[in-house]
């Protein structure tokens, strides 16, 4: 009996990316992963138990400008992509995506969820968000239309400089979460809890998110997506973008 082999991230140009084939099916999941991805970061910020370290930064940006989280999420977004220039790297249709879409959704879902009060309810909906989140990233990830910005200008820095993705991903990450801890942004224990949780959670989630598109799979070496989902990577925490 031949065992069938398991879907696998293939490594592909943008242009490859789109005429890869099943491209309506892989558009829509693309979105609904970002969705569920912006309705994730909005839990997370209603729970008030912490965020992931690019939303700490974002928050505490909302704090002292007025705009809303989700242009905050955007213009960062757009910023970051200006440091793909130097490291050579090309977006694809997903990696635009989602620069605007996790925005415009967080927006959405903050409109919608309430803020909740007690630990108890606090720590369902932080736990609630934290699995949203998960399967928005495997959903997102595995629709294989291209990074976010955030994963893409890690794996540049480690493509470029030869610096590991673990300690790209550190020490980017380490920085923004500093810059936004004294902006006024939310760090708590919910804060660990990602760092620890959401690897392993967006993996277990991408094992089924991935469209298979039957080709090539993706090198250990020379990934050019998500450190969430690499076999380099494995257990580090993911950005939403």
């Amino acid at each position: 009996m031949t065992k069938l082999r398991s879907p696998e991230l293939a490594r592909l140009t943008p242009l490859a990316q789109l005429r890869a084939g099943r491209l309506p099916y892989r558009i829509i999941q693309l979105f609904v992963g970002l969705s569920l991805f912006g309705a994730a970061m909005a839990g997370f910020v209603r729970s008030g138990l912490g965020l992931a370290p690019w939303d700490v930064l974002h928050y505490g940006v909302t704090l002292h400008t007025g705009l809303s989280l989700g242009t905050v999420v955007i213009i960062f977004g757009f910023l970051v992509l200006l440091l793909w220039i130097p490291l050579r790297q090309m977006p694809g249709l997903g990696t635009i995506a989602n620069v605007i879409w996790i925005g415009l959704s967080a927006d959405v879902a903050l409109a919608f969820i309430p803020e909740v009060h007690g630990l108890p309810a606090q720590l369902a909906l932080f736990a609630g968000s934290l699995l949203v989140n998960g399967l928005g990233g495997g959903l997102y990830i595995g629709s294989q239309l291209g990074p976010g910005p955030r994963d893409g200008l890690m794996t540049g820095l480690h493509a470029r400089t030869g610096i590991s993705l673990r300690l790209a991903r550190t020490g980017v990450e380490v920085m923004v979460l500093v810059i936004g801890w004294f902006l006024g942004g939310i760090v708590g224990f919910g804060t660990i809890i990602y760092a620890l949780a959401i690897g392993p959670l967006t993996q277990l989630f991408l094992r089924f998110c991935i469209i298979d598109l039957g080709i090539q799979p993706v090198l250990e070496e020379t990934l050019n997506d998500s450190p969430a989902v690499s076999t380099a990577t494995a257990g580090q925490p993911p950005t939403h973008g």
